[in-house]
């Protein structure tokens, strides 16, 4: 009923600016500390999207959105599709409305067919035992794969995929699992995911069994053959890798749903997640959080591990008046980050997602990437002219940022 609504409240209410534009300027401006990329865009196919939010008296956001090579052409979304997974959960979890079950209950997966596996426990949560919050804490500070996997599991891939369309989400495709855990998972088996049973304490209170999808698509995606090459098995295939069956997601709308959480009260209802104001703010804290900022989990990662844009992945501290709630990706050569920023200190707030593919070799699957690099100074970069735009532009209205910034 509400597809491609999102879209075109989006378009209604946002002025989006493509061709020449501000983004377009700073890239031109700045083009000399962009390089290589921006003296051969089309090889690292570069897309960009930058959202300026502008308060009225009420505090409630208008946006102008400028684009940079916008297109439909494949990109290899990687762990960004980590970040509708987590708010896809707790749709669910909220829809389902079982009296004594909420997002910390314990999550215990069991075997429906292979190769799938158990998950009875966590080390690295404070009871030891899994749960929905605790998953999406670690897809957060460390974009961990399994978590992504358990939680895909337990929403299942036609469900999945079916919520995110009905907001409007049609060039949406997320139908396998990811990382290690994922390797030994094929189309098929993908389909099927496992039982999974949800506990106030001892007790049963939620059950499902096996799942088996039968969603297709109605959309195709161009370009899905990729490099001239790719390594399988030790050995290498002078063939053309094959994306048609990985997940997909238009960096369109991967920006949406990264606005629809931020920004609920400038979004109509049918585009957002059903969420309650206190996921909101667990979502806030957590998708801004530090790796080494929690304890349950903990991770000695520096703080900018999972921050591309402004800290290119490696920054040891992050200003305390600096946030950035965002998902990152990165495999197969592709370079990934979707955020919002926040500077408390200068009440500056704007919108940026990015992709860029680096893989020079045209061989997938050798692990030879320009990641460290190309790619990761170049999102980097992104992020600091955009930043250092934001903060001399002049703002009617100062933002109220304080909703972000609460405990969650």
């Amino acid at each position: 009923m509400y597809k491609f609504l999102c879209l075109f409240f989006f378009t209604m209410t946002t002025t989006i600016l493509t061709g020449q534009n501000i983004l377009e300027d700073l890239l031109e401006k700045n083009k000399a500390s962009l390089y290589p990329v921006m003296n051969t865009p089309e090889d690292y196919e570069v897309q960009i999207i930058y959202t300026q939010i502008d308060r009225d008296q009420n505090n409630i956001p208008h946006f102008t959105t400028h684009s940079y090579n916008l297109h439909h052409n494949y990109f290899y979304p990687a762990s960004t599709i980590k970040m509708p997974m987590a708010f896809a959960a707790l749709e669910k979890l909220n829809q389902l409305n079982i009296k004594g079950v909420d997002k910390y209950s314990a999550m215990i997966h069991g075997i429906g067919s292979a190769p799938q596996s158990v998950a009875e426990k966590d080390s690295t949560a404070e009871n030891g035992l899994p749960s929905i919050a605790h998953y999406i804490k670690k897809i957060f500070l460390v974009s961990d794969n399994d978590a992504n996997n358990r939680l895909y599991e337990f929403i299942g891939q036609q469900a999945l995929n079916k919520m995110l369309h009905d907001k409007g989400l049609h060039r949406t495709r997320i139908i396998h699992r990811l990382g290690a855990g994922g390797a030994s998972f094929n189309f098929e088996t993908n389909q099927r995911t496992n039982p999974v049973s949800l506990y106030n304490e001892e007790t049963l209170l939620y059950h499902q069994g096996e799942v088996e999808s039968k969603a297709q698509w109605d959309f195709e995606v161009k370009n899905t053959s990729k490099g001239k090459g790719y390594m399988s098995g030790g050995k290498l295939i002078n063939e053309p890798f094959d994306f048609s069956t990985k997940n997909y997601l238009a960096l369109m709308d991967l920006h949406l749903i990264m606005q629809s959480v931020i920004f609920p009260e400038g979004i109509p209802a049918y585009c957002q997640f059903d969420l309650t104001q206190e996921d909101y703010q667990f979502l806030y804290h957590w998708m801004s959080a530090k790796p080494r900022g929690a304890k349950f989990p903990y991770y000695d990662e520096p703080d900018g591990y999972v921050k591309f844009f402004l800290f290119g992945g490696k920054e040891e501290n992050i200003p305390d008046h600096i946030k950035v709630f965002n998902k990152v990706g990165f495999a197969y050569g592709y370079l990934t980050d979707i955020a919002y920023i926040i500077d408390t200190k200068n009440k500056v707030e704007f919108q940026l997602s990015a992709t860029i593919h680096v893989n020079e070799n045209q061989i997938y699957n050798d692990n030879v990437y320009e990641y460290d690099t190309i790619g990761l100074p170049f999102l980097k970069k992104i992020g600091e002219i955009i930043y250092q735009h934001e903060l001399d532009r002049e703002r009617t209205v100062s933002p109220d940022l304080r909703k972000y910034l609460s405990k969650g």
